[in-house]
């Protein structure tokens, strides 16, 4: 039997939506230090909540484009399993990164179309695991978090040599679909299980990893 595909519950900001992802299901909760985003938390809030988050489900640290400096004083003080790159790093940079700090890194890469996997294939020496995400709208305000979607027919048939998440527009509604599609064993999902920008919602977090664990999602492609 295939192991039950894993679940990333991304901007988690209050304790009942740490105790409601952890109660669904969730392996990883992302906790968002990026200032425009109303996910954004501030290192003292975070540190609670990371505080109460059981042992076995990793903590992740969400960072766009930071320096030395920010990161480290980021990171003191906060029980951080994995670091996630959600900027314009560079491979040099992400490699940089995760020898300066120790930790595993988890670098997002946007994707559109086809050609946008040249750029995918750069990061896979330098970091642990990667999020395969939407590529955010020109202009958007945000990197990820958007609620969108891309074509996952571009995913079929690809085996990198790195463990891997999907994200982008999932909801409890088509994970299942996106898991057959792309062959996925790892998800992630942010606006999708929210009640309103930031706001978690128990009985969507639940739907979520239900139906990414159901029969027909976790099922392996052929």
């Amino acid at each position: 039997m295939s192991q039950p595909v894993q679940v990333k519950i991304c901007g988690v900001t209050s304790a009942a939506a740490v105790a409601g992802a952890v109660r669904a299901g969730a392996r990883y909760l992302g906790f968002n230090f990026y200032p425009p985003s109303p996910r954004c938390l501030t290192p003292e809030t975070a540190r609670g909540l990371m505080l109460d988050v059981p042992e076995g489900v990793a903590k992740v640290a969400l960072v766009v484009d930071p320096t030395d400096e920010a990161l480290g004083a980021l990171l003191r003080d906060l029980p951080v399993d994995f670091v996630q790159l959600h900027g314009h790093e560079s491979p040099a940079r992400v490699a940089e990164i995760r020898a300066r700090f120790g930790l595993p890194i988890i670098k997002a890469v946007g994707i559109a179309e086809a050609d946008d996997l040249n750029v995918l294939d750069r990061f896979l020496p330098v970091c642990d695991q990667i999020l395969v995400d939407a590529k955010p709208a020109k202009g958007a305000a945000l990197p990820g978090g958007n609620g969108l979607a891309f074509d996952w027919r571009l995913l079929q048939g690809r085996d990198w040599q790195r463990p891997w998440l999907l994200a982008g527009g999932l909801t409890a509604d088509n994970v299942a679909a996106a898991i057959r599609l792309t062959g996925a064993r790892q998800v992630d999902v942010s606006s999708g299980v929210e009640s309103a920008p930031g706001i978690k919602d128990p009985a969507a977090m639940h739907a979520f990893v239900a139906a990414a664990q159901s029969d027909e999602g976790a099922a392996q492609q052929p």
